[in-house]
C-alpha cells in the first residue's frame, strides 16, 4: 500500500487527468471515499471557481485560455491528490505514528514549498506562469475584495463607524490598504513558510481542503457575521455530522450566498424590482388588451428603426408595419364595444388602454411633423380622426338597428314607431355614456358632448328625410318629440351636467320647421273646434230631450264649461312647449268666439222656449258662465281680440239669465213696491210684506254654483233697491214739517238696515246698497241748507250718475224748503259736482232709477 502511494505521488504523469492542447482538463469519473470526502465534489467545486473567472473579460495579453503545461501543475498536483487510493486502517486521532499517508503529505509540502521558492509570487491575475489555482484563489479573493467594498460603501453610518474604524481614528481607505497588505503577505507566507495544516477534524483532509481553510480563515469576520445571521435552518445544516465537511463547507457557502441575495432582493427599491421583471413582448401585450404600453413598445422601435439608425433594416420595417397594423385593427375593435361594455374590470381597462394608446399616435404624429425625414407609410397615422369615424359608424349603426323594444305599434304608423325605438336607444346610450365611458378618457377630450353631437346629428339627418312626407298625425307626433321630449331626454339632471345642450342646436332647421309647426298649428285649431262643437252639440241634445241637468251638491251642473275648459287648456298648453313660443300657440284658440255666439244662441233659445226645465238649464249655464270668464281673464291662452269678443259676450249672456230668472220675482213684489213713498210707507207692516216676500223668493232662486247665486241675488238686491228708490222719488208723500221728516229719515234708514240683513244672510256682499238708502235718509232729516247741500254732494260724488232730475226729485220731498232754497242747493250741488268729476270707475245706480217730471 505503501508502495501504491509513493508510486502515485512521485509519478504524476500516470495521473489520471489529462491536458489537451487546448489547455481544458478531463477528469475520470471515478471517486474514492478517504475519510468521508468525496473527491467528485471536490472537481466539482474547482471547476465553479475556475468557470466564473473566465465569464470576466481576459485583458489583451491573456493566455489563460490556452494553459502551459507549467501553469497546469498545481492542478495536476491536486488531481494527483484526488486520484483513488487504497483505503488505510484507522489512527486514532492522538497517535504519534507516522503514517505513509502523511510521508506523502509531507513529500507533497515540501514539493509546495521548493516550487514557491524557485518561482516568486506574482499577484497579476494574467501571467501565465503563475500556477493556475493560485490565479483562481486570488481572482476569488478579489471578487470578495470588490464586494466587501461595495457592501461597506451602501452600508448606513452605524455600520460604516464599526468597519471603516471611525472610532480608532482611522480611515477607510488605511483599513483597506491594510487589510489587502496583510492578505496578501499571508499568502506569500502561507506558501513560502507554512507547512500545509492537517484538517483539526479530519487528518486524511486533501490538501485543497487546507487551501480553503487558509481563505476561509482570511475572512474569520465574514463568516462570523454570516453564521450569526443564518436561519436556524441552515445552522441545523451545518451540524450535520454525515455531511463530509468539505460539503458542508461549501454548502454553507452556498446557503450564505442564498440568503444574502434575497436580503438584498427584499431591501431592493421599487424600480430595481422593476428592472428585473421580464418586458412582455408585443404579443403578449395585444393578449392582455394592454394597448397602451404595445403602442409605447412599437414607437421605441420606431424611433430606434427612422431616427437612430442610419439605414433602417427593411425586414425590421415590414415586421414594425404588420405590428402597428394588428394594434390598430384590436383599438378599433375594443372602440367598436364601447356602448356595450360589460361589467367586468377588464373591459373597461382594455377601454382606457385604447384611448391612451390613440393619444399617444397622436403625439408620435405631431413628432413627425417636426422632422425633416421621410416619415414611414403609416405616419401620419392619425387615429383621433379614425376614433372620431369609427364611433360615428357606431352610432349609426345603433340608431339604425336599435335594441330597444319598438313598443305598441297597433295604434302608431311606422314613422313613430321608428322614432320611439331611436328615442330608447337615445336616452339608454347618452346614460351609459355619462355612468362608464366617460370615465376612461381624459377631460380634455370632451366624450359626453362628442356622443352628444353625434347622436343629434344623427337624428336630425333621419328627420330632413321624412320631414317632407308626414300625414297630420305623423306631422303632431314628429314636432311634439322634436320640440318636447328631445329637450326634456337632454335636461336631465345626470346630462344637463356633463352635456351642453345650448351648443347642440334645432333638430330641424329654420326652414323645415316653419311649415312643421304652421301644420301642426292649423291641426290642434281644427281638432280645437271640432271637440267643443261636439260638446255643446251635446247639451242641445239634451235640451231637446227635455232632459233636467244633474244636480251636484243641490246645484244644476253643465259639462259644457268644463269639457270645452279642460280641451282648450290641454290644446294650448301643449302647443306652447311644442312650438315654444306662446303668441303662435294662441292662435288655437283664434275661432273661440264664434263658439261663444253658437253657445249664446243655445241659450237664448232656452230662454225662449220657456220649458218646464228651463231655469234648470239657466241655472246651469249661468254656472258656465262664471267657469268662463274666470278662465278668459286669469289664463294667457287667448289672443287679445279674442278676450275682447268672448267677454262680452258671456255679460250678455248672464244679464239675459239674470233678467229670465228675476222677472218673475219683480212680478210678485211689485205690489209691495207701490207701497213706498205713500202715506202708508211710513207705516211699518207695508215694507215687512215687501221683506217676507222677497225671503220667499229668494229660496226659489236657489240652484246655480254658490258664486252665480251670490251674483244672482245682489242683482236682485240692487234691482229692489232701485225700485224703492224709484218710488220713494216719486213724491206721493209730501213731508211739511222737520217731524214729518224726521219720521221718513227713520222710516228710510230701518227699511235700509232690514233689507239689508235679509240679502246679506242669504249669501250678497253688496253692502254699498244700503250705504245709498243712508245718505238719502240724512238729506231727509237735514234742515240747514249748508248741510243739505253737503250732504248731496257727497252722495253725487260716491255714485256719478246723480242727475239733476235725482236732486230736484228729492228736494221736493222736503215741502218746508223754499223754491229759492232749492234752487241755491241744486246749483252749488251741481257747480260742486261737475268741478270734482273724475274718470274713476265707478258702480251705476241713479242711471237705472228713472224720475218722472221733476
Amino acid at each position: 500500500m505503501s508502495q501504491m502511494m509513493d508510486k502515485s505521488t512521485e509519478n504524476p504523469g500516470n495521473d489520471p487527468v489529462s491536458t489537451k492542447s487546448n489547455g481544458s482538463i478531463k477528469s475520470d469519473e471515478k471517486t474514492s471515499t478517504d475519510g468521508g470526502i468525496n473527491v467528485g465534489m471536490m472537481e466539482k467545486f474547482r471547476r465553479s471557481f475556475r468557470l466564473p473567472t473566465r465569464k470576466n473579460p481576459p485583458s489583451p495579453g491573456d493566455k489563460e485560455s490556452k494553459l502551459s503545461p507549467e501553469s497546469d501543475e498545481p492542478a495536476k498536483m491536486l488531481d494527483s491528490a484526488a486520484s483513488p487510493q487504497p483505503p488505510l486502517p484507522s489512527l486514532s486521532p492522538g497517535s504519534a505514528s507516522t503514517s505513509p499517508k502523511n510521508n506523502q503529505k509531507k513529500e507533497d509540502d515540501e514539493s509546495d514549498v521548493s516550487s514557491n521558492k524557485s518561482k516568486p509570487l506574482t499577484p497579476s491575475n494574467t501571467d501565465p506562469s503563475m500556477p493556475k489555482f493560485d490565479n483562481t484563489l486570488n481572482r476569488l479573493r478579489e471578487s470578495f475584495r470588490w464586494t466587501r467594498k461595495k457592501e461597506v460603501d451602501t452600508l448606513p453610518s452605524e455600520d460604516l463607524k464599526e468597519e471603516k474604524g471611525v472610532g480608532d481614528g482611522s480611515s477607510a481607505t488605511c483599513l483597506e490598504n491594510e487589510e489587502k497588505k496583510e492578505e496578501d503577505e499571508s499568502d506569500v507566507s502561507s506558501l513560502k513558510s507554512k507547512p500545509p495544516t492537517p484538517s483539526k477534524t479530519d487528518p486524511s483532509m486533501p490538501r485543497f481542503d487546507n487551501t480553503f481553510n487558509r481563505l476561509r480563515e482570511s475572512f474569520p469576520w465574514r463568516r462570523k457575521k454570516e453564521v450569526d445571521t443564518l436561519p436556524s435552518e441552515d445552522l441545523k445544516e451545518e451540524k450535520d455530522p454525515s455531511m463530509p465537511r468539505f460539503d458542508n463547507t461549501f454548502n454553507r457557502l452556498r446557503e450564505s450566498i442564498r440568503w444574502r441575495r434575497k436580503k438584498e432582493v427584499d431591501t431592493l427599491p421599487s424600480e430595481d424590482l422593476k428592472e428585473e421583471k421580464v418586458t412582455p413582448t408585443f404579443e403578449e401585450y395585444l393578449e392582455i388588451q394592454a394597448f397602451c404600453e404595445a403602442t409605447q413598445q412599437l414607437i421605441d422601435r420606431e424611433k430606434h428603426l427612422f431616427w437612430e439608425t442610419a439605414e433602417a433594416n427593411k425586414e425590421a420595417v415590414e415586421k414594425l408595419a404588420a405590428d402597428h397594423k394588428a394594434l390598430e385593427e384590436r383599438v378599433w375593435q375594443t372602440l367598436q364595444q364601447s356602448l356595450s361594455l360589460s361589467s367586468e374590470e377588464a373591459s373597461v381597462s382594455a377601454l382606457k388602454s385604447a384611448v391612451k394608446a390613440i393619444n399617444l399616435e397622436e403625439e408620435q404624429d405631431q413628432l413627425w411633423k417636426q422632422r425633416s425625414q421621410t416619415p414611414p407609410a403609416w405616419r401620419p397615422s392619425e387615429w383621433k380622426k379614425r376614433h372620431d369615424e369609427v364611433l360615428q359608424k357606431l352610432v349609426n349603426g345603433r340608431m339604425d338597428n336599435p335594441s330597444s323594444p319598438t313598443g305598441d305599434q297597433v295604434n302608431q304608423s311606422s314613422i313613430q314607431a321608428d322614432i320611439q325605438s331611436m328615442d330608447r336607444q337615445l336616452k339608454d346610450d347618452l346614460q351609459w355614456v355619462v355612468e362608464k365611458v366617460k370615465n376612461c378618457y381624459p377631460p380634455e377630450m370632451d366624450i359626453c358632448n362628442f356622443y352628444a353631437r353625434q347622436y343629434h346629428q344623427t337624428f336630425k339627418a333621419r328627420l330632413r328625410k321624412i320631414v317632407g312626407s308626414v300625414d297630420d298625425e305623423d306631422c303632431s307626433f314628429l314636432l311634439r318629440w322634436v320640440k318636447e321630449s328631445y329637450p326634456e331626454i337632454l335636461e336631465k339632471p345626470e346630462l344637463t351636467s356633463n352635456i351642453n345642450t345650448e351648443a347642440l342646436g334645432n333638430l330641424l332647421p329654420d326652414e323645415l320647421l316653419k311649415p312643421l309647426e304652421e301644420k301642426y298649428l292649423s291641426n290642434q285649431q281644427s281638432d280645437l273646434m271640432i271637440y267643443i262643437d261636439r260638446v255643446l252639440d251635446e247639451a242641445k241634445k239634451e235640451w231637446d230631450q227635455g232632459k233636467e241637468p244633474t244636480r251636484d251638491d243641490g246645484c244644476y251642473a253643465s259639462a259644457v264649461a268644463y269639457d270645452v275648459i279642460q280641451f282648450i287648456n290641454d290644446i294650448v298648453t301643449s302647443a306652447q312647449k311644442i312650438v315654444r313660443d306662446p303668441h303662435k300657440a294662441q292662435k288655437i284658440t283664434s275661432n273661440l268666439t264664434d263658439f261663444m255666439q253658437r253657445y249664446k244662441e243655445f241659450h237664448e233659445d232656452v230662454i225662449k222656449q220657456n220649458k218646464p226645465h228651463s231655469k234648470a238649464f239657466i241655472k246651469a249655464n249661468l254656472s258656465c258662465v262664471k267657469q268662463f270668464k274666470d278662465f278668459l281673464v286669469k289664463h294667457d291662452l287667448f289672443l287679445e281680440d279674442v278676450q275682447k269678443n268672448c267677454l262680452p259676450v258671456l255679460t250678455e249672456m248672464k244679464q239675459s239669465a239674470h233678467t229670465y230668472l228675476l222677472t218673475p220675482v219683480h212680478k210678485v213684489l211689485k205690489p209691495h213696491y207701490q207701497k213706498v213713498g205713500t202715506n202708508d210707507w211710513l207705516k211699518k207692516n207695508t215694507f215687512e210684506k215687501l221683506l217676507n216676500s222677497t225671503e220667499e223668493e229668494l229660496q226659489q232662486l236657489q240652484g246655480s254654483s254658490q258664486s252665480s247665486y251670490q251674483e244672482l241675488i245682489g242683482q236682485l238686491y240692487q234691482e229692489v233697491a232701485e225700485e224703492y228708490v224709484r218710488r220713494l222719488l216719486k213724491g206721493e208723500v209730501k213731508l211739511k214739517d222737520s217731524n214729518q221728516q224726521q219720521k221718513a229719515y227713520e222710516t228710510v234708514k230701518e227699511n235700509a238696515e232690514k233689507l239689508h240683513e235679509l240679502f246679506a244672510e242669504m249669501g250678497s256682499k253688496q253692502d254699498w246698497l244700503k250705504e245709498i238708502l243712508t245718505k238719502i235718509a240724512e238729506v231727509l232729516k237735514l234742515q240747514d241748507t249748508p248741510a243739505i247741500q253737503m250732504q248731496i254732494v257727497s252722495l253725487g260724488s260716491a255714485y256719478p250718475d246723480l242727475s239733476e232730475k235725482h236732486i230736484s226729485a228729492l228736494l221736493k220731498l222736503k215741502a218746508n224748503l223754499s223754491k229759492a232754497d232749492k234752487k241755491t242747493i241744486k246749483t252749488t250741488v251741481l257747480d260742486i259736482l261737475k268741478e270734482s268729476h273724475t274718470n274713476a270707475e265707478t258702480r251705476a245706480f241713479f242711471s237705472k232709477v228713472e224720475v218722472v217730471g221733476s
